[in-house]
């Protein structure tokens, strides 16, 4: 920020004093041209008045002496005019003044008269004038003519010729004044934004560093307090939430301890009870035959909800040490692909029942990363049952895929589907998108938040796509080193279902012979 400030006052800075720097040159060369033309015009008619009366009181009546008088006439008018002034005299077109030549002091000034001030002159005005520029000199002049006339010799031509010279280098001195001025004024503006601008920016450079602390976790970082003015008030607002924010956040992490703690010493005291009905419950949903049919139906949904409640300790178990930090990874080099078809098989049977296809289809590759083998199969299995549970008896394809920095693997469904809303949503614990909707394969509602958890545990992302009436898409994406699963996808998030021909090779989902013996 201080150097943009700067930056800004710098080139603010510099175009006011460029226009300032021109504007005052502009009215102080106006103001010397003016004033050095008002008095050229007045010396100038002086001197040609009392030329027209040297030449009208001479006695010269030989063509010799009117030559020579018209030499010593421009000589005296070029002395007393000085180094800055030349003189010209030119004859008039027709009269007697043919029989003399034209006299120039310094020599060579008929280039610089124009035929524009020449017609003037001739047409009988006073006096004329018109800037020029002299190419002797390079400078600026003014160029002054008066119409002569001899009762001998006729009419002549009377032109001075006034050099600018010294006008320019008086407004050459000046302009460097006022650049030298101007530079020096805008280095001191520039120095003084960037001392004021550090006053101002020093403090919250301050606050950003404490800040970037405090995200980081070092809750007991303070601002420096200094003064009574703006800055110090704004550090002790600060510090004062900073403290506020300290006891918050204390708070919730104690109560997420305690919240923490509940959930795990609950789920450990209810597995002896727990354990005590189960085995009331296996004995009597084994003697159910026995039993009357509406007491066999009730052994059987006893049996069913204990195993539903079994799962969701242990789903709270696992939740309570991923909140605590406490999860252990156990990695392993394994094929993804293998992890996936042994899921898919585990789970065939269950989607037989259910009307629903499930195709597998795999990249080239082998498809290798080192995983929590135990945990990554619990994704892939919680990912499969939620497709089977809303596919509605459509297919499901399965896309396995890997790439130099990551493997993936994509569940896609074509039933019920889902909203952007309930996409974003579908990770939270304990959230369902239909709470009116049956379940056919029990649930606890936090398997994708467990899964999503186990995808973070090893670097990896789980993304869930949907759209109502088109289906649901889950893609589990997953490093193969160190340097994270990139930027680029391994594999898309949505495909159609005649897309995945073109995407992977479909595998056999049979039992090798290794498999099926028992």
């Amino acid at each position: 920020m201080a150097l943009r400030v700067v930056v800004s006052t710098g080139v603010v800075g510099l175009a006011s004093v460029a226009v300032l720097a021109a504007v005052v040159s502009s009215q102080i060369r106006d103001g010397l041209v003016d004033t050095k033309v008002e008095r050229i015009l007045a010396e100038s008619t002086r001197d040609a008045a009392d030329a027209q009366v040297a030449m009208s009181a001479s006695p010269a009546r030989t063509p010799g002496d009117l030559q020579a008088l018209v030499n010593d006439l421009v000589t005296n008018l070029h002395a007393i005019g000085g180094e800055n002034r030349g003189v010209l005299l030119l004859r008039q077109p027709g009269g007697s003044s043919q029989l003399f030549s034209q006299v120039s002091t310094p020599p060579d000034l008929e280039n610089v008269v124009t035929p524009e001030i020449r017609a003037a002159v001739q047409s009988g005005a006073e006096q004329s004038w018109q800037p020029v520029y002299l190419e002797s000199t390079g400078a600026p002049g003014v160029v002054v003519g008066a119409p002569l006339s001899s009762a001998v010799a006729g009419n002549f031509e009377l032109y001075f010729v006034y050099s600018l010279v010294d006008e320019q280098k008086t407004l050459a001195f000046i302009q460097s004044v006022l650049i030298t001025g101007g530079m020096a004024l805008v280095v001191l503006v520039v120095f003084m934004t960037w001392t004021v601008t550090l006053q101002a920016v020093r403090p919250v450079r301050q606050a950003a560093r404490v800040a970037s602390r405090l995200a980081e976790g070092l809750l007991s970082e303070r601002m420096v307090v200094q003064g009574h003015d703006e800055m110090a008030t704004l550090a002790t607002t600060f510090n004062d939430m900073a403290e506020s924010l300290q006891l918050q956040i204390t708070r919730m992490e104690e109560l997420s301890r305690l919240q923490r703690r509940f959930v795990s010493d609950v789920s450990h005291e209810l597995r002896t009870p727990l354990t005590t009905v189960r085995m009331a419950s296996d004995v009597l949903h084994d003697a159910r035959a026995d039993f009357s049919p509406e007491v066999a139906r009730s052994a059987e949904l006893l049996h069913a909800q204990l195993d539903r409640f079994e799962s969701l300790l242990s789903d709270l178990l696992e939740i309570s040490r991923i909140d605590a930090g406490a999860a252990e990874l156990d990695f392993e080099d394994a094929s993804l692909l293998d992890v996936v078809r042994e899921e898919i098989q585990a789970i065939a049977p269950v989607a037989a029942s259910s009307g629903v296809t499930l195709r597998l289809w795999a990249q080239p590759g082998e498809h290798v990363a080192s995983i929590d083998r135990p945990r990554i199969a619990r994704i892939v299995r919680n990912l499969l049952s939620n497709a089977i549970e809303y596919a509605q008896r459509g297919p499901i394809d399965v896309l396995v895929g890997s790439n130099r920095k990551g493997v993936a693997v994509m569940v896609r469904d074509y039933g019920q589907g889902m909203t952007a809303q309930q996409a974003e949503r579908v990770f939270d614990r304990f959230w369902r998108g239909d709470v009116a909707r049956t379940r056919t394969m029990g649930g606890t509602g936090l398997g994708l938040a467990i899964a999503k958890e186990d995808a973070q545990l090893h670097g990896g992302t789980l993304e869930a796509w949907g759209s109502p009436g088109h289906g649901a898409s889950f893609r589990l994406t997953l490093p193969t080193t160190s340097a994270g699963i990139g930027q680029r996808p391994v594999i898309p998030l949505v495909a159609r279902e005649r897309e995945f021909a073109r995407l992977g090779e479909a595998v056999s989902l049979e039992p090798t012979p290794t498999e099926a013996t028992p």
